[in-house]
């Protein structure tokens, strides 16, 4: 049976279109072009890739920091449209100064700025599903979201791409080339989530009250304080505290990984562009899967596959290896992430979505950090990057671990109600 989506839930997807296209850059070009500044600077490819890794990760650790207040003020009536705007206009507007930077320090600095508005914007897009759609259809809509990301990011990708490996041809410089780069992918940005701005309601919310900064801080204190007490909620945060740790790195290490390994940078955009073709059609599978199969088991096993992903990775040595990975990941990157969105929005209370998306988000971003941080450590440390590389496993098993722990919380209940 063909999934039709209504308008708003069409309009929220488009936002996943707009914003992947600067996760594809980051992902891609942007490496390479800092690899380039890097060069010229005289740095090494360890301490190269160990300084994208930092700065990553700062950006990181900023929205964790701040994503949860944010989140629980964004909860508040009319509150959540125009924070979300804001985080969208400092993630497209840093797209942009990227361009302008021409020295590696300045480069990483901007980079920071436009990546924790970005990953800021993340966490009231995401509790603007609950607004949206409705609990049958949340799964499917999550997936399609990845899914026309994926595949609506290479339009603009596609003609940054052409415009930095032809710069030669046309008679400009790579500087030039990537600066224009930038600005495409900032208004392509902006251009993609301009109908969810007019079309979003705020259906679940708290009521506004004197002092909303500080009772948003009221309001988290308490959820923390709940969350605690709901054992389920508790677990799977702690669950996708580990195994969104390996996603978010190899998403934000792949290409950086690839050109320190030495393989040719147009072959790394190129696997990297197969990804993303590979990945739309594996997302909508797993949303249409969900309608027939329990969330939590395909959650299983995006998890397991991620294991044997990283695994691979760590022995990765020529560029087909590489092309492997990145059809690989491809199948598993848009199920595990879509799906553990959905599965969060179902078990959590619709009117603190956002509140409750900033916690997540800390567990998402923090991992995040902690991905990054020890794979550059245990890179520089080493003098091995295939190392750094090896440690993402780890936290994919203990992601498994602590994952079947959460599901197993049904049980009790379950049973209780069949006593009853």
């Amino acid at each position: 049976m063909k999934f039709k989506m209504t308008k708003a839930e069409k309009n929220w997807v488009l936002y996943d279109v707009g914003n992947s296209a600067f996760v594809l850059l980051v992902s891609t070009i942007m490496p390479i072009y800092f690899n380039y500044l890097a060069e010229k600077a005289g740095l090494s490819s360890v301490d190269y890739l160990a300084y994208w890794g930092y700065a990553a990760s700062v950006a990181t650790i900023i929205v964790a920091v701040m994503g949860p207040v944010f989140g629980t003020l964004a909860d508040t009536k009319g509150f959540k449209k125009p924070i979300f705007t804001a985080t969208l206009m400092i993630g497209a507007i840093g797209c942009l100064a990227l361009g302008l930077a021409k020295q590696w320090l300045l480069f990483l600095i901007i980079f920071i700025i436009a990546k924790t508005g970005f990953s800021g914007s993340l966490i009231f897009y995401d509790s603007m599903l609950g607004d949206v759609t409705d609990d049958e259809r949340v799964d499917n809509v999550s997936s399609q979201g990845y899914a026309w990301g994926y595949i609506g990011s290479c339009i603009p990708f596609i003609a940054c791409l052409v415009l930095v490996l032809g710069a030669d041809k046309i008679g400009i410089g790579i500087e030039a080339a990537m600066g224009i780069s930038f600005a495409v992918v900032a208004i392509w940005w902006i251009v993609m989530t301009l109908p969810l701005l007019k079309t979003y309601k705020q259906k679940h919310y708290v009521e506004r009250k004197p002092g909303a900064v500080r009772e948003s801080f009221v309001r988290l204190g308490t959820t923390i304080k709940n969350v605690k007490k709901e054992r389920k909620i508790f677990l799977f945060l702690l669950a996708f505290f580990f195994y969104i740790d390996g996603v978010y790195t190899i998403i934000d290490m792949a290409t950086a990984y690839g050109t320190a390994l030495g393989l040719d940078s147009t072959g790394l955009l190129l696997a990297l562009l197969v990804t993303q073709f590979v990945a739309f059609p594996f997302a909508i599978i797993f949303g249409r899967l969900s309608e027939k199969y329990d969330t939590a088991n395909l959650i299983t096993v995006c998890i397991f596959a991620y294991i044997g992903i990283a695994v691979f990775a760590m022995f990765l040595r020529t560029q087909w290896q590489f092309w492997m990975l990145a059809i690989l990941v491809g199948m598993f990157q848009g199920g595990i992430q879509a799906l553990s969105r959905s599965y969060f929005t179902k078990i959590i209370p619709p009117e603190k979505s956002g509140e409750y998306f900033g916690l997540m988000d800390i567990c998402g971003k923090g991992a995040s950090f902690l991905g990054t941080t020890v794979m550059s450590l245990v890179s520089q440390l080493t003098g091995n990057i295939n190392f750094g590389v090896g440690a993402i496993a780890l936290f994919f098993i203990m992601g498994i671990i602590v994952f079947k722990m959460a599901v197993h919380e049904e049980r009790p209940v379950l049973l209780e109600m069949l006593a009853k």
